[in-house]
């Protein structure tokens, strides 16, 4: 059992190191855009695929639109505490 508790803490403590950073995230969702508006001016895919490519874009700019809003709270904040 000892054992257990301890392998649960080095992970626990460990899976920070493999987070992504909200930067890492926004280029990687960039990018992908970029590929995904590439393929749109090839004209060359069916409706289907289209339609699929079009909801993870618009999902995608919904996650980067929320860590921005959730960095731009928390600055808020820092700013506000640190004024005292």
């Amino acid at each position: 059992m000892l054992k257990g508790m301890i392998a649960a803490l080095a992970i626990g403590l460990a899976l920070p190191a493999f987070a992504e950073s909200d930067k890492v995230k926004d280029v990687k969702d960039t990018a992908a855009n970029a590929t995904d508006s590439a393929k749109d001016a090839l004209h060359t895919d069916s409706g289907t695929d289209k339609a699929k490519r079009h909801a993870k874009k618009k999902v995608r700019n919904a996650k980067k639109q929320a860590r921005a809003t959730k960095n731009d709270v928390k600055k808020d904040v820092k700013d506000t505490t640190d004024k005292k």
